[in-house]
């Protein structure tokens, strides 16, 4: 079992920066892959980020270059570092641990999720 807690989300102007943070519970988190999700008013989950467990990223088409998806292992510990923010990136974000060998951009292969963090970013 993994339990994971994101911090880090607030209200933001358009072009600020933030960064997420997800703290995994247990004594395996270097053997999962990480995921970002995040999810607007009215929209479904959509894919953000994901981190393999050796440290390959992959990101949506609509936050490559602004985004930037890490982890420390020895903190149990990822971070989404966000710059340039727009609008359309208000969205609760969430974090998910992945336990497969290659992490992919749907949410139902994730196993684990945390609670999510709102991010709002104004005009």
């Amino acid at each position: 079992q993994v339990q994971l807690v994101e911090s880090g989300g607030g209200l933001v102007q358009a072009g600020d920066s933030l960064r997420l943070s997800c703290t995994a519970s247990g004594r395996t988190f270097n053997s999962y892959a990480m995921g970002w999700f995040r999810q607007a008013p009215g929209k479904e989950r959509e894919f953000v980020a994901h981190i393999s467990r050796s440290g390959g990223t992959t990101y949506a088409d609509s936050v490559k270059v602004r985004f930037t998806f890490t982890r420390d292992n020895a903190k149990n510990t990822v971070y989404l570092q966000m710059n340039s923010l727009k609008p359309e990136d208000t969205a609760v974000y969430y974090c998910a641990a992945d336990r497969a060998l290659f992490p992919t951009m749907n949410p139902g292969d994730y196993d684990y999720w945390g609670q999510g963090t709102q991010v709002t970013v104004s005009s």
